[in-house]
């Protein structure tokens, strides 16, 4: 099955302050676009990953560390323009997600799945 280039592939709205997983690819994953939005009335940071066949999320595999989102705002912290442009998640991958500040932030992962033709 082949998704629509940036169909919404995760939404995750971390519970509490500890790196979790945001989406772990089954196939083959171009990410396209990440968006996080602060939902509170207060400003909040975020960490984002990718990790190659884990779950692992520190420093050696951050994306964006600490990055700033004031109270109501969005941060855009991913922009491909088009297929081929984004980066590709192998079976097992997975993008990892953090906020500083409980139920805080909503992260929105878009991109594209491999055809399974």
């Amino acid at each position: 099955m082949s998704l629509a280039p940036g169909s919404l592939l995760a939404q995750i709205r971390p519970a509490n302050t500890t790196a979790a997983a945001g989406f772990t690819a089954i196939i083959q994953t171009e990410i396209l676009r990440v968006v996080i939005a602060n939902t509170t009335g207060s400003a909040a940071t975020f960490r984002l990953f990718h990790d190659v066949g884990g779950s692992t999320y520190d420093e050696s595999n951050a994306l964006a560390w600490d990055v700033s989102i004031a109270a109501g705002a969005i941060n855009d912290a991913l922009q491909a323009y088009g297929s081929g442009s984004g980066f590709t998640l192998l079976p097992g991958d997975t993008i990892g997600v953090r906020s500083s500040v409980n139920s805080a932030l909503t992260f929105n992962l878009y991109g594209v799945v491999a055809s399974s033709r």
